[in-house]
């Protein structure tokens, strides 16, 4: 259903209270009592989704919201519409913004002024675009939990080394005997003038591998498949010597710097990458369908670009922020051979006139090419400004932060990766304005965030994870991502497990973006309408990879890496989510990369009327809102304690040698010792809850027997909302006294027992034990962090998921332990790693007992 066929309410009508309630918002008027305690209040009848999260909601929407939040979270479904969405879209995708561009500096200040306008944030004199480092910079977020009183935007920019290819010294050539090129790629996209952005900007980008080594390398062709390593172990097992030669390999199955990274290891002198049709499933032309931009197949001109960094962030800083004047390491990281993308109507050469032919040649049986083939790749690498385009909303509870992000550079104009993502974005924005608009302040604080240099291996997002890593660890209560909101027919989610049920219930609350009786959660089975044949390599792969969760499920599949999430789960230990409608192989052939990932194709094929646009817009905004406003945090530890099981399970099915598995009888104890405190956390969380309601109905149906300012300011206080000067808590209210209850959960609790009882003392134990249950909830991921990190890439802190060593994008569950059993093979290394994972897991149940 689209927002045009959403309930419209006018604002008295959308936030007036039931009569249960109206006692309420007269009191509020005598009292003067902040908006901390109108939230707070309201959460007492209708907030119950934070309560208990072990429990599913099965059979559809869960019916017990009401109320209050409710009718904000309804206010806000009715603000994000598909022509806002097509409008938006058409702004940003209709130009190139690569980062560090003229274009994408445009796009950060653009981005600032609508954050501006729709938070209702005063445009400075001059524009509030710092340097990170500086103290305008650092002081931009970290006021976010202390003095910040009102919305605010501002730019960071940040200085890494990127590179942009040099399209005259990127080529690919055949040669005869003499060294003479016999056919020369023309490494081109043909701008097809059916795309009228496509054949405008059909130049302006070239196509290369962000931050790919320069150089030129020259030997026989050999087709290496996906480039996996199960794939290079294969033709070493066929006997073929890789040393000195090109290796041709499709885009899919991992990452593309994990197929130069296993070239470089088996001594391969440079790689050619290519799109195969074959990995397009139904929508080929050899089952009859057009090429793009006349039908949904693929255009055989089209080229993906992309980064082939080994690591996030800036590759001169590993581990500390880029800033302008920062002291600059050798790169680390990067590949040391050249690697060059090329277009399938190019591949299709090296096939027939290398390979004995395009389908000889894809059978992958170790075959050497007949000359030699020379390639060379060229780019200019430089410390490259890029800017990072931020907004918070301040909440109530100041020291406690939900993050929404979504990168905004592309690697030419990004009409779904990410101009879909971003647009997606930009409506949870307005929907958030329009309720600040009609009064609403958020219980927690909000930072939203427009990355940059995502492209060239998740930089923007990685540098402030890097420059804010101590802010982000003491106050980020969850990070939400998106990327590509739309190019494809099927909705994923992926996240850490504590998140499974929010995620669930919310999508279960967003219509279907275009069948009226269903649900975004059930978008999970959607498919393309496009049959026809499939490779079988391919649908047996992409069905292993892609299975969908039964309806009854409620875990996420695991995020490895490939986006701006990758920082805070992987290295800061941030429960995160990444969602976003997807290819099947029943959909149009997505161009990713390519000067066809227009505003043209989303349009045509990726989402015509943009209703996937506004379906995740609003899932990432009801995610947000009760992330933001629910008083018991809706984290769920134990779904995350009982998923640990099936990580041990996993090692166990994979290992390839039952001499190297260590035993895991420890382990899987201190796995049940966890659950067994995460269940009495459960327990606790319904309880502090309860005790908070109770608490505050006690003060508001007690005739005004106290101090007016008193009972305003104490809820403040112990919301770790201060107040301005300590004389605002009243003449007969003892500084030390208040000060001291502040300081910590149990000395607040002991000093009221001693010094009075009453409403009042009964509301400061009760915000102390919801405060230490939502620390303890907040901390929970952060305990799966390991100070040395993963073997072999230290970046890498969590021990509990990964991004595949082999795999790049796809994640691996208890990675270190995984890689010591399967790779290593290594009985002394794995016993080791299971005895760092049952330290930490037993710490983690020491902490949610405490």
């Amino acid at each position: 259903m689209d927002a045009g066929e959403t309930e419209k309410v006018g604002f008295n009508h959308d936030f007036e209270e039931p009569a249960t309630a109206g006692r309420f918002f007269r009191f509020r008027r005598v009292l003067g009592v902040t908006a901390a305690l109108l939230l707070l209040f309201s959460g007492i009848f209708v907030n119950r989704h934070s309560v208990y999260l072990r429990r599913d909601c099965k059979g559809g929407h869960e019916r017990l919201r009401s109320g209050y939040n409710a009718r904000i979270e309804r206010t806000f479904l009715s603000i994000p519409s598909t022509a806002s969405a097509l409008n938006s879209s058409r702004h940003h995708a209709t130009h190139p913004h690569l980062a560090g561009s003229t274009e994408d500096f445009q796009d950060a200040k653009d981005v600032l002024s609508f954050f501006q306008r729709e938070l209702g944030i005063s445009a400075p004199s001059k524009d509030p675009i710092f340097d990170a480092g500086t103290p305008e910079s650092r002081q931009a977020t970290l006021s976010t939990t202390s003095t910040l009183e009102h919305p605010s935007a501002w730019v960071d920019v940040y200085y890494p080394v990127l590179n942009i290819g040099i399209t005259d010294g990127i080529s690919l050539a055949i040669l005869d005997s003499d060294n003479q090129p016999t056919w020369t790629a023309d490494l081109l996209e043909d701008g097809n003038p059916g795309d009228e952005t496509a054949a405008k900007y059909k130049h302006a980008i070239p196509p290369w591998h962000g931050m790919s080594a320069a150089g030129e390398a020259t030997g026989q062709i050999v087709y290496a498949n996906y480039g996996t390593k199960d794939d290079y172990d294969q033709l070493v097992e066929a006997g073929v010597n890789l040393t000195g030669k090109i290796v041709l390999a499709r885009y899919g199955a991992n990452y593309r710097g994990l197929k130069i990274q296993g070239a470089e290891q088996h001594g391969v002198a440079g790689v050619i990458m290519y799109n195969d049709p074959r990995d397009d499933g139904s929508v080929t032309v050899e089952n009859g369908y057009l090429p793009y931009p006349d039908g949904p197949a693929r255009n055989p001109t089209s080229i993906q670009r992309g980064s082939v960094t080994y690591l996030p962030g800036d590759p001169t800083t590993p581990g500390y922020p880029a800033y302008p004047n920062a002291s600059r390491t050798e790169p680390c990281c990067l590949p040391t051979i050249p690697s060059i993308p090329l277009s399938w109507a190019n591949a299709k050469v090296l096939f027939e006139q290398e390979l004995g032919g395009i389908e000889e040649g894809r059978r992958f049986d170790g075959k050497v090419g007949h000359h030699l083939v020379r390639l060379t790749n060229d780019g200019d690498n430089k410390v490259t400004p890029i800017w990072n385009t931020m907004t918070a909303i301040p909440g109530h509870i100041k020291d406690e932060v939900v993050i929404l992000g979504c990168h905004r550079d592309a690697w030419v104009t990004g009409g779904a990766d990410p101009t879909s993502g971003t647009v997606s974005l930009l409506e949870v924005v307005r929907g958030l304005g329009a309720l600040i608009q009609r009064g609403w302040q958020p219980l927690r604080t909000i930072l939203i965030a427009s990355w940059d240099a995502e492209e060239h291996g998740l930089v923007g997002s990685t540098e402030f994870g890097e420059d804010f890593s101590e802010w982000i660890q003491a106050h980020a209560v969850s990070y939400i991502n998106v990327d590509t909101s739309a190019s494809g027919s099927r909705w994923n989610v992926a996240g850490s497990p504590s998140l499974a049920h929010l995620i669930k219930r919310s999508a279960q609350d967003v219509p279907h973006p275009t069948q009226a009786d269903k649900t975004l959660w059930d978008a999970q089975y959607d498919s393309g309408s496009y049959i026809g044949a499939q490779d079988a390599e391919f649908a047996r792969m992409w069905t292993r990879h892609n299975q969908v969760m039964n309806d009854s499920t409620v875990s996420l599949r695991p995020l490895g890496s490939g986006s701006d999430y990758t920082v805070f789960l992987q290295r800061l230990g941030i429960a995160s989510s990444d969602q976003g409608f997807d290819y099947t192989p029943t959909d149009a052939s997505y161009h990713y990369h390519s000067i066809y990932d227009s505003l043209t194709w989303q349009e045509r094929y990726g989402d015509p009327g943009f209703h996937r646009h506004v379906a995740v817009a609003k899932s990432l905004g009801l995610i947000t809102l009760r992330l933001a406003d629910s008083i018991v945090l809706p984290l769920n530890t134990t779904q995350h304690a009982l998923e640990l099981d099936s990580y041990v399970d996993t090692v166990e099915e994979s290992a390839p040698d039952g001499d190297v598995l260590p035993k895991f009888d420890k382990l899987r104890r201190a796995i049940s010792e966890l659950q067994k405190s995460s269940l009495k956390l459960d327990v606790e969380k319904e309880e502090a809850e309860k005790e908070f309601r109770k608490a505050i109905r006690r003060i508001t149906r007690r005739p005004g027997n106290y101090a007016i300012d008193r009972i305003g300011n104490w809820i403040k206080v112990f919301l770790g909302y201060p107040p301005k000067d300590i004389s605002e808590l009243g003449r007969h209210v003892d500084r030390k006294h208040v000060w001291d209850i502040v300081g910590d959960f149990e000395q607040r609790s002991a000093t009221c027992r001693q010094r009075r009882r009453g409403p009042i003392c009964n509301l400061i134990e009760a915000v102390a034990r919801v405060r230490k249950v939502n620390q303890k909830l907040r901390l929970f991921e952060q305990g799966f962090l390991a100070e040395d990190g993963i073997k072999d890439r230290e970046w890498y802190k969590h021990l509990g998921v990964a991004p595949g060593k082999y795999l790049g994008y796809g994640a691996t569950t208890f990675p270190a332990l995984f890689e010591a059993v399967i790779y290593d093979r290594n009985a002394t290394l794995a016993k080791h790693e299971t005895a760092r994972l049952t330290k930490l897991i037993k710490a983690l149940a020491k902490m949610l007992k405490a």
